[in-house]
């Protein structure tokens, strides 16, 4: 397989796995409600993406990069909103 087509399925995966998260993000922000996460878990998982994203930059691989880096904003906002909404 050509680096590109694995590329684009890296990408793929990327926009699916990211794009899950904006409907989380959209009825915290609407409803102010969080009581249905767990802290511990919202924080560990943010942290593990830290470390894709950070894994990604090493390999200098784009899919993974960008799939992490945004994510790792929508879930850091998450986790802002369930320190603030508790």
């Amino acid at each position: 397989m050509s680096p590109w087509m694995l590329e684009a399925v890296g990408l793929s995966a990327a926009v699916l796995t990211t794009l899950c998260w904006l409907p989380q993000a959209a009825k915290i922000i609407r409803s102010k409600e969080t009581g249905g996460l767990s802290l511990v878990t919202q924080a560990t998982f943010s942290l593990g993406v830290a470390i894709w994203l950070a894994y990604g930059i090493l390999l200098g691989s784009l899919s993974i990069v960008l799939a992490n880096g945004a994510t790792l904003g929508l879930s850091l906002v998450i986790l802002a909103l369930k320190i603030r909404y508790g």
